[in-house]
This record gives structure tokens, C-alpha cells and sequence, in this order.
């Protein structure tokens, strides 16, 4: 077997992990439904190669407004590797503790909200604190992990505490320890990712499950298409239909912010 056939084969041995979480996909869907039903906001956060996740989420085509993605750049903008804003920065800040107490002070969340908080190793201090700070506010948190990734490693937390321990549900990328997949002979160490193509499954199964739910409830999405699947016209009133919608629910979450809640 070639290592594209292996890795092709390996990649629809996640795919099937994914299918066995059918049930945790849609009480997650639910969830989320609610939160936007209501006109509130399901946040999604990802630091590092997560933030590929977020932005899956939303906005892109075949999504929709509903879903509030906090992506620092501070924590993810290390496209220039070294020097001035690279990954050894990036890296370090992901374990500064009380950095996600201070990004959530922006927003004025709500218990009707809900969070979905992705981090393969599910150890690193920033988003293992932004589930502590949701769960502390009593909104539940969705977390997207690999399973036996974040197994093996040790958390940054001077308590051990992962993810998995502030979350109320759990979804795994079904990636392996470690997340590369492919060994090749003479090379020592092993290549090939594959928690984000899990994790990009994960996403749009919810995506397409909510979507569902909300069709179904009278309240259908308005979703970003493409002009070659409904025309330009429509496609351009779709973009402004639903970014204008954003705005609107986004605006909520800044309009108490600082304000004593009684």
C-alpha cells in the first residue's frame, strides 16, 4: 500500500468514529438550535491549527449566522513561523492562565448561549480555561478533542485538568495519539495530520444537523451560497441577509457589556 492509499484509508477509518458519534452530534445540534432560536449566539473557540475549525463553522459557504467565532490572533496568526508574531509566541501565550477570562470580558454572554470549544490535545491553559469560564457562567460547552491524543498528553494546568473536564460533551476527531498518521521507512518521526479533517467532519455534521432542526422548527437559515448554485443576485442578497443578522445578534452580546448583572 502506498502512504496516500494508507492515508486515504486511515481517513475513512475516522470517518466511521465519526458516524459512531451520531447521537452526541445531535444533542449537541439541539443545543446549539436552541441558542440560536432564541437570537442568541453559540461561541466557538480554537487556538493554534484550531482556528481552521472556527472558521469551518463560520462564515463560509454552506453556513450560517448563528454562531459567534472568537479567533485571537495573538493565539493563531503564526503564518510567518519566527520573528515578529510567530509560533514560539503564539505557543506561548496559548499557556498564559487568565487570557481567557479577558477575552470573554468583551462579550455579555447569556445562559442561552452555548460553546463549542476545539483544542486536539484539550491541555493547553487558553481553552481549557474559556470552558472553565463558560461552564462558571452556566452555559454548556460542546468540546472537540482527540480522544487518545489527549489521553497521552499532560496538561499545562497546574491541576491536571483538561478539556474533557469542563465540557459537557464530549466529540472526538477519532485522530490518533500524537494526530499524524502516516510512518515511513527511514523516517523517524511520523507525518500527516488527521484530527482536522476529523474535526472538519465534526463541524459540518453539526452545521448540517442544526440547519435541520431549525428548517424544521419554521425558522430555516438564511445560508452564504454560491452565485453559481442561486444566481447573483440572490446569492449577493443571501450575503447581506445574513451578515446583517450577525451584526444584530453580536450586537447583543456588547449591549450590558460591564454592566452588574442583579
Amino acid at each position: 500500500m502506498s502512504v496516500i492509499q494508507e492515508y486515504i484509508s486511515l481517513s475513512k477509518k475516522i470517518a466511521d468514529t465519526i458516524t459512531a458519534q451520531e447521537s452526541s452530534i445531535k444533542q449537541a445540534a439541539d443545543w446549539f438550535t436552541k441558542s440560536i432560536q432564541s437570537g442568541r449566539m453559540v461561541h466557538v473557540f480554537g487556538s493554534g491549527h484550531s482556528r481552521i475549525l472556527v472558521e469551518e463553522m463560520w462564515p463560509r459557504y454552506g453556513s450560517f449566522p448563528g454562531f459567534n467565532p472568537i479567533v485571537e490572533l495573538s493565539l493563531t496568526f503564526h503564518n510567518l513561523v519566527v520573528g515578529a508574531n510567530g509560533q514560539r509566541q503564539a505557543m506561548f501565550l496559548e499557556n498564559v492562565s487568565g487570557l481567557a477570562e479577558r477575552i470573554l470580558r468583551n462579550f455579555d454572554v447569556s445562559e442561552q448561549d452555548t460553546a463549542l470549544i476545539i483544542s486536539s490535545s484539550g491541555t493547553n491553559v487558553v481553552p481549557v480555561e474559556m470552558a472553565e469560564e463558560f461552564r462558571k457562567k452556566k452555559i454548556k460547552v460542546v468540546s472537540i478533542l482527540t480522544s487518545k491524543h489527549s489521553e497521552k498528553s499532560e496538561s499545562k494546568r497546574s491541576d491536571g485538568k483538561k478539556l474533557r473536564d469542563f465540557s459537557d460533551l464530549v466529540l472526538d476527531t477519532g485522530a490518533p495519539a500524537g494526530d499524524s498518521m502516516i510512518y515511513i521507512q527511514g523516517l523517524e518521526t511520523p507525518v500527516a495530520p488527521g484530527s482536522t479533517l476529523g474535526g472538519v467532519m465534526l463541524i459540518n455534521c453539526l452545521k448540517a444537523e442544526v440547519a435541520r432542526l431549525l428548517t424544521e422548527a419554521g425558522h430555516p437559515p438564511i445560508v452564504l451560497t454560491a452565485a453559481n448554485v442561486v444566481g447573483k443576485d440572490k446569492a449577493t442578497a443571501l450575503f447581506e441577509r445574513a451578515y446583517d443578522d450577525h451584526a444584530h445578534r453580536l450586537a447583543r452580546l456588547y449591549e450590558h457589556v460591564g454592566e452588574s448583572k442583579k
